[in-house]
């Protein structure tokens, strides 16, 4: 019996997920991200979306602000870039599929002094094994 992937599916919908502890203790957020992951119907790829609320963020006014926090921790990385935002608002969620690389942009009502924090990547090269690769890299000094 074969099983058919829906064509989208939304989970972690009861707001617990177990990258959730790992986010804070990184970014220092003292509360708990809205985060709802989604897998489609494809081999590979993932664009997961965090929303970000202004005026929980000590003086960010504009969407821009977090698109320069990034690009500046981010420069120089092999891996990870910052990317202005789509045109039209919309990502193609396996165009990273067979690289090791993340790209995140900024989404941002600055009226509404709200932003959305996206991130696309292949999903089976940046996993645990990607990680494990990434990790000996960093401690040969590779």
């Amino acid at each position: 019996v074969t099983k058919t992937a829906p064509p989208l599916e939304v989970y972690g919908l009861g707001l617990i997920h177990k990258h959730l502890p790992e986010f804070q203790r990184y970014t220092g957020l003292t509360r708990r991200p809205i985060f709802v992951p989604a897998v489609a119907n494809y081999y590979a790829g993932m664009i997961d979306q965090i929303g970000l609320q202004f005026d929980l963020m000590k003086g960010v006014t504009r969407s821009q602000q977090l698109e320069d926090v990034l690009r500046a921790h981010y420069a120089g990385s092999a891996w990870v870039s910052v990317v202005p935002p789509a045109a039209g608002g919309r990502l193609e969620p396996t165009a990273l599929n067979g690289t090791n690389k993340m790209e995140l942009s900024v989404y941002g009502n600055d009226s509404l002094g709200q932003a959305v924090l996206v991130a696309r990547f292949d999903n089976l090269g940046k996993g645990a094994s990607g990680a494990a690769v990434q990790n000996l890299q960093l401690m040969l000094g590779l």
